[in-house]
């Protein structure tokens, strides 16, 4: 490990995250290494760490470089690997666009989940692939204490249970996992959403992610609670023909979603670089003692 080694930092909607350039995938971040620079008190701080790296130099991404030149390589705040983050994935594209590689536009990133069409706008937000949506059968409830709601089933790829409440207050503290039934909806847990109505396709949303409590912004949830709204209201752009979108607010702002006839989502909303600088590997080496 080089004595210095550069990162950024950046975030959408508040899902922060560490960036750290390594073109030629010359540094072996172990997943202590990523807790470590995750870590909000003794680290930088962030939900998790980009790996930035080109595809040909990644043994998980050269069959993808064909069509995708670079890599998310991304880890969890406690470094173990994911396949897929929605927010993370535009504000990787922010960076490679602050970086000089990619220009407003269209561009393809590859992730462990495949490679994934992204959109720079001129107005500087950016639109992901998310994939489509699949809704298990079967009804299931949640609850906070007393209260309990019927809730929509939804899967992104992960599970989502999606309950429409009359005051985002009625999900308390959301430190532990709302309860759900029945338990054999989701025999490895659930991300739980609570949604009001704010107007015309138009909700908010606060989420407990499942191992994490609750977050500033959920990705995949804030998609999950698009679809579901948009079958509550009736509209099934399968059926219709026509694209549905929802803005959805998150705690951490403002994510805009758009579910196509053909069934892929797309999720638009900011990504911003806040400041960059150099890690100390003795640092890194003296908090892993």
């Amino acid at each position: 490990m080089s004595t210095r080694i550069a990162f950024l930092k950046g975030h959408g909607t508040e899902n922060d995250f560490v960036i750290v350039p390594d073109p030629e995938n010359t540094l072996d971040l172990t997943p202590a290494e990523v807790a470590a620079l995750c870590d909000r008190r003794a680290g930088i701080g962030g939900d998790g760490v980009l790996h930035v790296v080109r595809s040909a130099a990644h043994p998980e991404a050269r069959e993808m470089a064909a069509v995708a030149e670079w890599f998310m390589d991304y880890r969890n705040g406690d470094g173990s690997i994911a396949e897929m983050c929605g927010n993370g994935t535009r504000v990787f594209a922010r960076y490679l666009q602050h970086a000089g590689h990619v220009a407003e536009g269209d561009i393809a990133i590859a992730t462990r989940a495949g490679v994934k069409s992204v959109h720079i706008a001129k107005d500087g937000d950016v639109t992901v692939g998310m994939g489509s949506a699949l809704l298990p059968e079967g009804e299931v409830t949640v609850s906070v204490g007393e209260r309990s709601w019927p809730a929509r089933n939804v899967n992104m790829g992960n599970p989502h249970a999606v309950a429409f409440v009359d005051d985002l207050g009625h999900a308390g503290d959301l430190l532990s996992p709302p309860p759900f039934a029945p338990a054999t909806a989701y025999p490895q847990g659930v991300n739980v959403e609570f949604v009001v109505d704010r107007g015309p396709q138009h909700v908010a949303m606060r989420v407990h992610e499942r191992g994490s409590g609750e977050t500033r912004s959920c990705g995949t949830g804030a998609c999950a609670v698009a679809v579901a709204a948009a079958r509550r209201d009736g509209a099934d752009p399968a059926r219709t023909g026509t694209p549905a979108t929802y803005t959805v607010d998150v705690p951490g702002g403002r994510l805009v979603i758009t579910e196509r006839p053909d069934g892929e989502i797309e999720m638009t909303g900011p990504a911003v670089i806040v400041a960059e600088g150099e890690i100390d590997a003795e640092w890194l080496e003296s908090a892993l003692r």
